[in-house]
């Protein structure tokens, strides 16, 4: 019996040793080589103060800044502990009020933009902690910033051009704006000025 049993045993402590410990740490030294930003999980920080990561969204409320999409992860939305969209369906009369809530704010907050209303505003995405939006949707912000941070509309409009990252391998995924990473450069290179 225990020469069938022995040779089990001992693939299963090698390959435990082998696939648990030694090939996880090999890759996590791989990564923090050469890939240190990615591996320690893309966090940015601004003025030495760690304030999020370019992968998980985070909500912006004050005029001055980007909105991401809204989410439903978790009570308050962008919990990264409550991943995940809301799943209800479009006839779902919860979805209708939230989205009609969401248009009811965005044309409040943005009383100089009248075309349509791009759709990632208005709808979560499937985790709830989408980083980007489209750039259709930073346009549409556009002007609200500029004016809540007093600088011309066309120096807004060249950051959300410098900052919308183009399909990976030019294909994959659709043109996108990561909102921190944007927001934190706004902060750099305009600053909000406060009335005297």
């Amino acid at each position: 019996m225990w020469e069938q049993i022995l040779p089990g045993l001992r693939i299963k402590i090698v390959m435990t040793i082998l696939l648990g410990v030694i090939y996880p740490l090999a890759i996590t030294g791989i990564c923090q080589v050469f890939f240190p930003h990615q591996a320690n999980g893309s966090l940015v920080t601004s003025g030495g103060r760690l304030i999020g990561s370019e992968l998980i969204g985070q909500n912006f409320t004050k005029p001055e800044y980007f909105q991401p999409r809204p989410s439903a992860a978790g009570s308050d939305g962008y919990d990264p502990t409550a991943s995940g969209g809301s799943n209800y369906g479009p006839t779902n009369q919860k979805l209708i009020a939230r989205v009609k809530a969401s248009i009811e704010k965005f044309r409040k907050e943005n009383p100089d933009y009248q075309g349509p209303i791009p759709a990632d505003l208005l709808t979560a995405s499937a985790s709830g902690l989408d980083p980007h939006i489209s750039p259709a949707s930073a346009g549409a912000q556009a002007a609200r910033v500029a004016q809540a941070r007093g600088v011309p509309v066309e120096q807004v409009n060249r950051l959300i051009a410098q900052f919308t990252e183009r399909p990976d391998l030019g294909i994959l995924g659709e043109p996108r704006v990561n909102v921190l990473k944007l927001n934190v450069e706004l902060d750099h290179r305009a600053p909000r000025k406060h009335p005297k």
